[in-house]
């Protein structure tokens, strides 16, 4: 018996060893497959033909500010702010060139003090808007021991495009914008919850980027047009360049100015269509800026010989 003890005694401890010892196990390195990567393609982003736009005038409506109210005058410029908002985004998009016209009066000031002349750029559209509605109100929700008020400031805006050319409003649009803020609450009763003077600034940015879309949109769906300044030789020297969004290569159809004529039905003078005589291309351009830039092209289709130059337009 002792000796089956003893056996069975060294085939336990043989096993505990041999549990305890350490295997080096074998690592076998599995290589993942390599992932597939998709085809992006990037859409380049077509340069944007620029047309000449000014903001002609932005009225104010609205009562606001208008009148005294118990003894308080608020003497807030919605008009003002609704300009240099709307400037300030379609500016920002460049996609136009923009030109002044609000405070056209201080840059021939500054002209005259350097004996400059204004180069009297035209714009092809310009925008007439007016701030149709704008106010203030106080919401308070009193305690015994707390007030919270929100303050709220709603603005309304109208905006007609026309054109230049003909005088006609070829869109028009409303927009209305609205902020709010919650002065929080107030402890003890009495106490005073500040006024949020930046609620105005926000309502009307709000109502104007309402309109701004649909501004761009019909601006950028009109017609291109530009003018030949000289033609020398075989080149024909083309009012525009880099800076409204042309380029080496592009090509633009010549066309000859149809009649004028005026309209018995609205009495507006309108221009019957042009007859499409060429096909330039640009081959190279020069000037720094709007003022000075063009584009000097080749003719790779059709001829202009016999006409006026003063008859012709660029157009895409």
């Amino acid at each position: 018996m002792l000796k089956y003890t003893k056996i069975a005694t060294s085939i336990v401890t043989l096993s505990i060893l041999t549990g305890c010892s350490t295997v080096t196990p074998n690592i076998v390195n599995i290589s993942k497959p390599t992932a597939v990567q998709p085809n992006i393609i990037v859409k380049k982003e077509e340069p944007v033909l620029k047309r000449k736009v000014a903001i002609a005038r932005f009225g104010n409506e609205a009562q606001y500010g208008k009148s005294a109210l118990f003894g308080l005058n608020n003497t807030y410029n919605a008009e003002k702010q609704a300009t240099d908002i709307l400037s300030a985004k379609l500016a920002n998009s460049g996609k136009f060139v923009l030109l002044e016209r609000d405070d056209l009066s201080k840059i021939n000031n500054e002209l005259k003090t350097q004996n400059l002349s204004s180069l009297n750029i035209g714009a092809n559209y310009l925008i007439v808007g007016s701030v149709s509605e704008f106010g203030r109100k106080n919401i308070s929700d009193t305690g015994v021991f707390s007030r919270t008020k929100i303050q709220s400031a709603y603005a309304k805006v109208s905006v007609r495009l026309i054109d230049v050319k003909t005088g006609q409003i070829i869109f028009a649009q409303e927009g209305a914008g609205e902020a709010k803020s919650e002065a929080g609450t107030a402890f003890g009763v009495g106490k005073h919850v500040g006024y949020d003077s930046t609620l105005n600034d926000k309502a009307i940015s709000t109502a104007i980027a309402s309109v701004v879309d649909g501004i761009m949109q019909n601006l950028l769906n009109k017609p291109w047009r530009s003018y030949i300044l000289s033609i020398e030789d075989s080149s024909i020297i083309i009012a525009g360049g880099e800076k409204q969004g042309l380029k080496i290569g592009d090509t633009f159809n010549i066309y000859k100015q149809g009649k004028s004529i005026k309209n018995p039905q609205t009495g507006i003078i309108i221009e019957l269509p042009g007859k499409k005589i060429a096909t330039i291309s640009i081959i190279s351009q020069f000037g720094t800026s709007y003022t000075d830039e063009g584009s000097i092209c080749q003719i790779i289709e059709g001829n202009i010989k016999g006409v006026n130059k003063d008859e012709l337009y660029i157009q895409k």
